[in-house]
């Protein structure tokens, strides 16, 4: 059971996110919530998790929820035990186990002695049962990270599941498990997801907007129709009203001239009939109120219809553009970037690929990495942009090529900065800060968000400013490297980066498991790292 009654959330500089936020999830309903980048569905599950304190409002909760975060670099830091939050249980066991057997360690184990068996199993149905316990997240990837938390459901079994884009970093396997996990499970769940597939699977759509949460009965296809529906509607009220607003000022203009014409004869009238001058005035002064009475009841009329102009397009979605315009890369096409022979990556347990490799990357070239989780996609990038070194082989890159490299932890970005001060850290050419405020409204910052701390920014917002940085410095990219770039992107986002990428003409490398996204980005080549044989393959 989860019911939310009231709830807001201010930020730390007093800026409120949302407010009067209201609604219950009772069993076994599951329920997705969407909204656009930075409104606060994160935040949301945050404060529902209790990783966030409520600003105002009152909330009931189940104890036994369990929480699988959006995932970045931020736990680096833990073990697998550590993050599973099955650590000290398992020091318990194994303490016991050696025959220390005091109260505090049967205490801590709760007579939970399946706990090492049931994180075995788990690992296993995500098929990451190589993964240890005592590994450091550091060590795995982005997608094995994920898969990790994703064990913990079976682990603790909860009452209530939150989910935040569980199925970023995912490869088709897992996707495919994830999916099949939500089809069967009786609990209530609420998930924030750009997956369509995965929205699919949902009862209920919840929008988060500032205004509160508005709820659609219906999966994800039911949801887009109504919001269809909806801006049929306004568009077809906004061209009613359009229309209104165009008579109404004809009619005003065609009341003015005729008054004035009447007003005109008047005085004609009277002057030629001898009329007394103070007479002539108090005439002329009731003319005018008459005319000034005429006036103002069109204006207003007028007024009322610009202001329901002005609430219908606010209402209406919202077409912006988000743009790289970099230059085009200097570097003449099939020009040699990176070549390598026979190279390999030691990870302590051996080599990452079963058989070396040999790659060779031209000057305008538009390659996708593939392969399975933990196949080494992210390790394999590295090398090529020189940020690692092979274990084993040979490599060659051009020494003069400028690379722009869009990780996905988003390491580029301070927390402790600004969103203004970020973007004038990558100022390098001495531009004005209003062509810096002029580039941070391209990729979708407002003047009210300058000044929003960068650790308060949605993993779509982190993104866009990523590539604003990168633009501000204004040398364009001779290799443009995307690592899982739509894993934190609304679908109108993810539209805007396709159409922005599609512009840019350089070199482009993605690792990506949006196959709509590679699709639509008109990659040329694909390098196939396999996870069962680890074998490199071109096509």
């Amino acid at each position: 059971m989860l019911i939310l009654k009231n709830i807001s959330y201010i930020h730390p500089d007093k800026e409120p996110l949302f407010r009067n936020i209201n609604f219950t999830l009772p069993a076994p309903v599951k329920a997705a919530l969407v909204g656009k980048n930075g409104v606060g569905k994160s935040t949301l599950l945050k404060i529902i998790a209790g990783e966030l304190p409520v600003a105002e409002g009152q909330l009931t909760v189940a104890p036994d929820l369990y929480y699988v975060p959006q995932i970045a670099g931020q736990y680096n830091h833990l073990t697998v035990a550590e993050a599973l939050k099955v650590n000290k249980k398992l020091e318990a066991l194994h303490r016991i186990l050696k025959g220390e057997t005091s109260e505090a360690n049967f205490a801590e184990l709760d007579d939970d002695w399946t706990i090492e068996e049931r994180c075995t199993e788990a690992l296993k149905y995500w098929q990451e049962e190589h993964i240890t316990l005592t590994q450091k997240l550091s060590s795995l990837s982005g997608g094995q990270k994920t898969k990790v938390f994703l064990a913990g459901i079976f682990i603790h079994h909860p009452r209530l599941l939150l989910l935040d884009e569980p199925s970023n970093h995912l490869d088709s396997a897992g996707r495919a498990l994830l999916y099949q996990y939500i089809s069967t499970i009786n609990s209530p769940v609420l998930a924030v997801s750009h997956d369509r597939a995965l929205l699919n699977l949902f009862d209920n759509i919840l929008e988060l907007d500032k205004e509160g949460i508005t709820v659609y009965g219906g999966n994800y296809d039911f949801y887009k129709a109504q919001k269809e529906a909806k801006t049929d509607s306004l568009n077809h009220e906004l061209k009613n009203r359009e229309k209104d607003l165009r008579k109404a000022k004809i009619k005003e203009k065609e009341i003015m001239e005729r008054q004035q014409k009447l007003d005109s004869r008047g005085k004609s009238k009277k002057a030629s009939e001898g009329v007394a001058r103070i007479m002539m005035n108090t005439l002329r002064n009731k003319a005018e109120k008459s005319t000034s009475k005429i006036k103002d009841a069109h204006g207003e009329k007028i007024s009322n219809i610009k202001e329901d102009l002005k609430s219908l397009r606010a209402a209406l979605p919202g077409n912006e553009k988000m743009t790289f315009q970099f230059d085009h890369s200097v570097l003449y096409k099939g020009r040699t970037l990176f070549s390598a022979q026979g190279i390999n990556y030691n990870y302590g347990n051996g080599a990452l690929w079963k058989e070396t490799l040999d790659i060779h990357i031209n000057s305008g070239d538009r390659l996708v990495i593939g392969g399975t989780n933990g196949s080494g996609k992210t390790t394999l990038v590295k090398i090529i942009l020189g940020i690692m070194e092979p274990s084993e082989g040979e490599c060659f890159r051009a020494g003069d090529s400028n690379i722009l490299y869009l990780d996905q932890d988003y390491s580029i970005i301070d927390n402790d900065l600004t969103v203004s001060d970020q973007a004038q850290r990558y100022n390098t050419e001495g531009l004005e800060d209003s062509e810096i405020k002029s580039r941070l409204s391209r990729f979708l910052f407002t003047k009210d968000s300058w000044h929003k701390r960068c650790s308060m920014l949605s993993g779509g917002e982190r993104m866009r400013l990523v590539i604003c940085c990168m633009n501000i410095q204004n040398r364009p990219p001779d290799i443009l490297v995307l690592d899982e770039p739509t894993n934190n992107l609304d679908l109108k986002n993810t539209g805007i980066l396709t159409t922005a990428v599609n512009e840019y003409k350089g070199t482009l490398i993605v690792i990506s498991h949006d196959s709509h996204f590679v699709k639509e980005v008109n990659i040329q080549k694909t390098i196939l790292l396999q996870s069962n044989a680890q074998v490199l393959k071109v096509k």
